[in-house]
């Protein structure tokens, strides 16, 4: 059987979210709890057994029997020996059970280095990705907004020419050859985002790639540490007391029963969030989308525009931008800003308090510095991924991977 793979089942169709990243960073979190939970019960079952080996070993020590004589004194002797005896292997079984625990401790540690190292390259990336993006949709607006000063000063320039107003008209033409020429700049600056945009979409990719390959190799090692583990324990409490190994067994039986290549597999179907990557944002001609202009069809305004980019510029020559379009409604323009303003305001949250898992160092003068155990109070949770936070009268943007509600 084919095992699935984190990398071709954790994207997101939706541009600047990150749900499947951050379900990833969640079952790796959910894995170390489990490790501590394995430690915690190695650490009590270890101090359990130096007890009661204590105990016995004082029970051996004290139990007298001075006063028998012959054959009985012998055997009850050599009874004290065999408790003395049991209660130093039971000591002996809990220094083994505290070098497992050892053993699983430096491995979560090692993960959590490894883990924190991709986590940070992810976070630059999502924020650069971000940032690209919202500078993108920006001069998009200004290129969209220079586009419709062009067309009114060029409709302006049409108005004036016919009245025979030469001054007027002159002044209308230098008016509308301006407005055309910051259009076109303002065309150059999108594209040349656009292009940024996809190299940063690109290389966000690959590191989301990698990521989720070093995040499911971490996932395939933990798991088989900690089934190898829990199979070892069970072992030598078997060997300490072969009268309980029926009950042991049980548990044996489960751990044959616990194959890695099933829990990725069962992990995946039940919280996969997308089989694909986003899809790239593409540019978008401004006169593709235009609805029709009161009192001019599609093919006027095109026409209109083309005579007068001619006027303007002293050669009856076809630029490209003059084809006629084939325009989509302009309501498709309008909803998606109004989905991103709607995804702004669904990042507001009441104020609550939040332990911090991680140690964080700002990177910019509007992030905050927290350390592992700091009580915060998160003011907003952002759909980045990066949160607003408050400590101590100081308020910036911390990750919210680092923080644990309380």
């Amino acid at each position: 059987m084919t095992q699935l793979q984190f990398k071709d089942a954790f994207w997101c169709k939706e541009f600047t979210f990150h749900t499947g990243y951050e379900a990833l960073v969640q079952r790796l979190l959910d894995g170390r709890k489990m490790c501590k939970d394995v430690e915690d019960l190695l650490k009590q079952r270890a101090q359990a057994e130096e007890r009661y080996g204590k105990e016995l070993i004082q029970i051996a020590r004290k139990a007298g029997g001075q006063t028998e004589i012959n054959t009985l004194k012998a055997a009850f002797e050599r009874l004290k020996q065999q408790i003395e005896s049991v209660g130093n292997s039971h000591i002996q079984l809990a220094v083994m059970l505290k070098d497992e625990l050892k053993g699983i401790e430096e491995f979560r540690e090692r993960q959590k280095e490894q883990r924190k190292k991709y986590e940070s390259a992810m976070e630059r990336m999502q924020k650069s990705k971000l940032s690209h993006y919202k500078k993108t949709m920006e001069s998009k607006k200004t290129y969209e907004q220079k586009c419709k000063e062009a067309d009114e000063a060029e409709q302006s320039f049409e108005r004036t020419s016919a009245s025979g107003n030469q001054k007027q008209t002159e002044k209308s033409q230098n008016k509308a050859k301006q407005c055309r020429d910051a259009a076109n700049e303002a065309e150059n600056v999108y594209k040349q985002n656009i292009e940024q945009l996809d190299e940063v979409r690109t290389e966000w990719e690959q590191e989301h790639i990698k990521t989720c390959e070093v995040f499911q190799l971490q996932e395939c090692d933990r798991i088989t540490i900690l089934r190898n583990s829990l199979w070892v324990h069970c072992n030598q409490l078997s060997m300490q007391c072969v009268k309980d190994d029926e009950l042991y067994e049980e548990v044996r039986v489960s751990l044959e029963n616990c194959v890695v290549e099933s829990d990725i597999d069962y992990f995946i179907k039940t919280k996969m969030t997308g089989t694909q990557p986003p899809d790239a944002i593409g540019y978008e001609n401004y006169y593709s989308r235009e609805p029709n202009r009161s009192n001019s069809s599609p093919t006027q305004s095109c026409g209109m525009m083309k005579r007068f980019s001619g006027l303007l510029h002293g050669s009856s020559k076809n630029h490209t931008e003059s084809a006629i379009p084939s325009a989509p409604p302009l309501e498709k323009t309008d909803v998606v800003y109004a989905s991103v303003f709607v995804n702004e305001q669904a990042g507001i949250t009441s104020s609550q308090d939040y332990r911090v898992l991680y140690d964080y160092t700002a990177q910019n003068v509007d992030e905050l510095d927290i350390s592992e155990g700091d009580i915060v109070v998160v003011i907003e949770e952002n759909e980045d991924g990066w949160w607003t936070a408050e400590r101590n009268g100081q308020r910036g943007f911390v990750p919210g991977s680092y923080l644990k509600k309380l």
